[in-house]
């Protein structure tokens, strides 16, 4: 099956950005295709390279980083929400980018399922 993952909440402050991640992750092991991942609202924050979350913590940011590269999934932050929370293409993490909703409307009509996260 075909998803595209929206992800709405950012990093540390609810459970969604770490359960899509792990939907993500459990998806792929299953055999299922990730079309694209999609950073909206706060949800851009799980992508930035600004943070730097305390040693014995999760590294969400690394963690997204690292299943877009090893999996080559486009992973794509709304540019709106991004320019509004002062984010911008060098404040990316590495194998991520920021475009627009087109990018989502998109990837909704090249999957069979879209899975939001709150």
């Amino acid at each position: 099956m075909k998803f595209t993952v929206l992800v709405h909440e950012g990093p540390y402050n609810h459970q969604a950005a770490d359960t899509a991640y792990n939907f993500t992750k459990a998806a792929i092991a299953k055999g299922h295709e990730i079309v694209r991942i999609f950073f909206y609202h706060d949800g851009v924050y799980n992508i930035t390279n600004q943070a730097e979350p305390p040693q014995d913590d999760r590294d969400i940011y690394k963690r997204w980083s690292d299943i877009a590269k090893d999996n080559g999934i486009d992973t794509v932050a709304c540019i709106a929400a991004s320019k509004r929370r002062g984010i911008n293409d060098k404040y990316m993490v590495e194998g991520t980018r920021i475009s627009g909703l087109g990018q989502l409307a998109d990837a909704v009509i090249g999957s069979e399922r879209l899975v939001t996260f709150g």
